[in-house]
């Protein structure tokens, strides 16, 4: 026996370095990180960590196979190219076992691995670690939400979980005086070196599965990105009087709940933040103890609900009373960019706020321009020789005049730059005026005209028409000359307007589904920030602040995650769905006038805090409701049981359909073109208002369509009292319809409960097409989608 193994061991090694000579790579057995998601985690006490182990070293095979063997020796044939085909062990392949809320793990596997994985039995899906992007003071004031007045200790009960940059523990911002010791729910740590905790961010934990850490990286809970600190700040930051962006904005700073707990998970990097570690940081907030899990990121498209880490993470934090509060992403305004989409999280999109940024640009024959910029700089009023930027271009480097008009890093004159302002033909960063010498920097490009920028040189962003003026100008005069006068705060009458970036909808995962749920400020916010992280858009400006103003649906998400964490402060025992509910139904409703895509860049309305612990009635939703939703798309029961882990999950007495009886808190009637309106929708409203209370509803829906609500009036003689309704919604075929908003409001004279109503027109058989997804062995095919800095406008 012995002979005969080293015969074959013989026989292999003779074959493969033949082979080896006409194998110039690998290709395939690369291997790369992903995610084995199994569902709901495994009952009693069995180790999850040994069970992941233990399938990968029955896929991974021992050293013994032959076909390891044949990637052993092809890679110590040219060990620099085929590294990656070498044999691996179950043990230097795992990178994360999850299994403190839900049953995964993530590996490093080759297309071959990933191929047997996915035909396991109790895998739900096999998900490539695609890389996703990162989607104050006046902003609580203008939502009239000054002060909460629930109190203190209510708000410290609270804890906000953050997958994010990380966090600046030093701010201000993050003080702990007067702050009692933790909840004893609490069950976090404090992880990383020179890292501190305190009662006011109690817990910090960072995750990288891809093992790449920048320059500018810290490994650790630390934040050096800027992105964490704000958006941590914005939810639940301290008050801290005085605080500007270089004088700007000035005023008192604070989060909606300042006295609520954080706990920063940190899932984002220099690169971008991968699928794996976003479900490892799920796995462990969801065991840490948060109340509120606060997700400022997302991929650029929309994914099936079990190839989504958020979907998939949000949805274990629900079945533990946890609700997840999103970003609906920065790819508006055009339509179908909503991602974010599963219906038991909150999907935020930003508007504005009452007031805006403007920097002032003034010629010298007297003429004033007045551009969106956040301008921290002060020339004092000095004019200087003023050019156009294709009047400058280096044709050493290859530039010429029409490339030089933008401006661009490297295709700059600096001996014609130096010590001028330059007219420029686009928005940039500001990089190529400040290489260059220049002083400062005039951008004429009319694609941006809702949010600013802030810059590392004087500058400002004016219309396209005013630039074609100001060109004329220096092509007439002798000697052009101008300044850009400091920034300054106007007020914004016209808020609050969604703002252009800010994803729409329709929903393209769930048609009957509206998102995003709501909008939230997002424009122009200032909040606390890492003073290593660049303050202005150009990623290498050295200068340091500790507050900074910037833009996105990240900026939204914590401020409707810090509405919800007032809301369960208020009332510790609501659902997430019920929490959801309460924020969307008491929303202000937004002038439709200002929005021709309506419901679809606004969804419930603008969030009003203060109003949303008095909601009335709540439509409520748990676990087996969202089973029958999932049925309803065209999952099937083996799946639904790996994800809930309980066997009752049953679709077997469900047949696909549309989403219409999923007790939500809005109303979407999706019609195939051709086809007429027709829909009926099923809800149950729960009694959190008076005890002894009748509702009477009214709608709003232009005149050719019928809505018939069933019965129209709702009596309640008990708080937690359930009633339940139909809404019939009829109307002629529609082709091509843009959407028709409407509105369903019940009210008792106190409390008006108003959810909306939209009908669109679809492409046929759209509706229908996601229930012929398998829905096992989901793969992603799409590009990766790293990025330098995910935040709006470094992009």
């Amino acid at each position: 026996m012995a002979n005969s193994a080293s015969g074959l061991h013989n026989f292999l090694f003779y074959a493969l370095l033949v082979a080896a000579a006409f194998v110039p790579n690998c290709y395939g057995h690369e291997r790369k990180v992903h995610v084995v998601y199994m569902g709901e985690r495994s009952p009693g006490d069995i180790s999850v960590h040994s069970t992941h182990h233990s399938m990968l070293k029955n896929v991974l095979g021992s050293l013994q196979d032959p076909e390891v063997i044949v990637n052993s020796v092809i890679a110590i044939a040219d060990d620099k190219s085929l590294v990656n085909c070498s044999s691996t062990s179950a043990k230097d392949s795992l990178i994360y076992s999850y299994g403190r809320s839900f049953n995964g793990f993530a590996a490093k596997l080759t297309d071959e691995e990933v191929a047997r994985f996915s035909e396991m039995e109790g895998v739900v899906s096999v998900i490539p670690n695609h890389i996703l992007k990162l989607h104050t003071t006046r902003s609580w004031d203008f939502m009239g939400f000054s002060k909460g007045t629930i109190g203190a200790p209510q708000e410290g009960n609270v804890i906000i979980g953050l997958l994010d940059t990380g966090i600046w523990p030093e701010s201000e911002s993050f003080n702990d005086q007067g702050l009692s010791s933790p909840p004893s729910k609490w069950k976090g740590i404090c992880q990383g070196v020179n890292f501190t905790c305190n009662n006011k961010i109690i817990g910090a934990r960072y995750y990288n599965s891809e093992k790449y850490y920048d320059p500018t990286d810290f490994p650790s809970p630390r934040d050096s990105e800027g992105h964490g600190t704000h958006t941590s700040s914005t939810a639940a930051g301290r008050e801290v009087p005085y605080a500007s962006y270089f004088g700007l904005a000035n005023g008192t700073a604070r989060g909606g709940v300042p006295n609520a707990r954080i706990a920063m998970y940190k899932v984002c990097w220099s690169f971008g933040c991968a699928l794996a570690d976003i479900l490892a940081a799920f796995d462990d907030a969801i065991a840490d103890g948060v109340d509120i899990i606060s997700v400022s990121l997302g991929a650029d498209e929309a994914f099936p609900y079990f190839e989504d880490p958020i979907a998939i993470g949000s949805f274990h934090a629900m079945k533990y009373g946890i609700l997840t509060s999103n970003s609906a992403g920065n790819s508006g305004p055009e339509p179908y960019t909503v991602s974010n989409t599963a219906p038991w999280t909150l999907t935020v999109a930003a508007s504005t706020i009452d007031r805006k940024f403007v920097a002032q640009v003034v010629l010298g024959n007297g003429q004033v321009y007045s551009g969106l910029s956040i301008n921290s700089f002060n020339i004092i009023g000095t004019s200087f020789p003023l050019i156009w930027g294709g009047d400058a271009a280096n044709y050493s480097a290859g530039a010429d005049s029409e490339i030089a008009r933008y401006c661009l890093t490297g295709a700059m004159n600096s001996y014609k730059v130096a010590g001028k302002i330059v007219l420029c033909e686009t928005l940039y960063d500001g990089s190529g005026i400040l290489m260059a010498n220049g002083l400062g920097t005039i951008m004429a490009d009319s694609s941006i005209t809702d949010f600013a920028f802030n810059y590392p040189l004087p500058a400002t962003l004016i219309t396209t028409e005013d630039g074609v003026e100001i060109l004329d100008y220096i092509r007439t005069t002798q000697n052009p000359i101008a300044t850009i006068l400091a920034g300054e705060t106007w007020k914004d009458v016209m808020a609050p307007n969604v703002v252009s970036f800010s994803s729409r909808g329709p929903n393209p995962i769930t048609p009957d589904i509206l998102k995003p749920d709501l909008t939230a400020p997002g424009v122009d916010i200032l909040a606390a920030w890492s003073p290593v992280a660049p303050p202005s858009i150009y990623y290498d400006d050295t200068r340091s602040v500790h507050y900074n103003i910037i833009s996105g649906t990240s900026m939204s998400c914590p401020h409707a995650s810090s509405a919800a964490a007032y809301v369960k402060a208020a009332h510790p025992n609501w659902s997430p769905a019920a929490i959801k509910s309460a924020l969307m139904t008491t929303a202000n409703a937004t002038d439709p006038r200002k929005h021709k895509d309506l419901e679809f860049a606004y969804g419930a309305g603008h969030i009003n805090p203060a109003q949303a612990i008095y909601p009335g009635l709540v439509y409520d939703a748990y676990v087996g409701d969202y089973i029958n939703f999932l049925c309803e798309q065209g999952y099937n029961s083996t799946t639904l049981r790996m994800v809930t882990g309980d066997n009752s999950s049953d679709c077997q007495n469900t047949l696909p359909g549309r989403a219409w009886d999923l007790n939500y808190p809005s109303f979407s009637v999706a019609v195939e073109d051709g086809q007429q309106i027709q829909a009926v929708f099923t809800r149950t409203v729960t009694n959190v208002g008076s005890p002894n209370s009748t509702y009477t509803s009214t709608m709003y829906m232009p005149s050719s369509v019928s809505v018939v609500i069933e019965p129209s009036v709702l009596s309640f003689s008990s708080i937690g009292e359930q009633k339940s309704f139909k809404v019939k919604v009829y109307g002629p075929q529609i082709v091509q319809q843009p959407i028709m908003s409407g509105s369903i409001t019940w009210d008792d004279g106190v409390h008006k409960v108003r959810s909306p109503l939209v009908i669109y027109s679809i492409l046929p058989g759209f509706a229908s097409s996601y229930f012929s997804t398998p829905q096992k062995n989901l793969q992603f095919n799409g590009p990766s989608m790293y990025t330098k800095n995910g935040i709006i406008g470094r992009n």
